[in-house]
């Protein structure tokens, strides 16, 4: 199995720009795929991006293309989401999770057999 934590949520004015953490321990890093996913009350679950096993592939959805990006370090077991231009309809908990499908970056959210707790943000207007 592998354990997931987030970090570096919070609270921010729209415009602004936050940096998520997601630590990952238990078992070799390199063998998952990494996502990033968030929920906002009342909304379904979205998925906002996903980076293969080495980075060399990745996917954003289209409601933060241009705005996030995903990165991971093999070397310190955690994946980033760097989110630029904040909107207030950003706000939600991000959750990251974990897959080794070999679909990676194609594969379907059920195929994700790991998740985090998440964190919250908070984007203001």
């Amino acid at each position: 199995q592998v354990q997931l934590v987030e970090s570096g949520g919070g609270l921010v004015q729209a415009g602004g720009s936050l940096r998520l953490s997601c630590a990952a321990s238990g078992r070799t890093f390199t063998n998952y795929c990494m996502a990033w996913f968030r929920q906002a009350p009342g909304k379904e679950r979205e998925t906002v991006a996903k980076i293969s096993r080495y980075g060399r592939s990745t996917y954003s959805a289209d409601s933060v293309k241009g705005r996030f990006t995903i990165s991971r370090d093999n070397g310190k077991n955690t994946v980033y989401l760097q989110m630029n231009s904040l909107k207030p309809e950003d706000t939600a908990v991000y959750v990251c999770a974990a897959t080794r499908n070999l679909q990676c970056v194609n594969s379907p959210t059920r195929e994700y057999d790991y998740w985090g707790r998440g964190t919250q943000v908070t984007v203001s207007s």
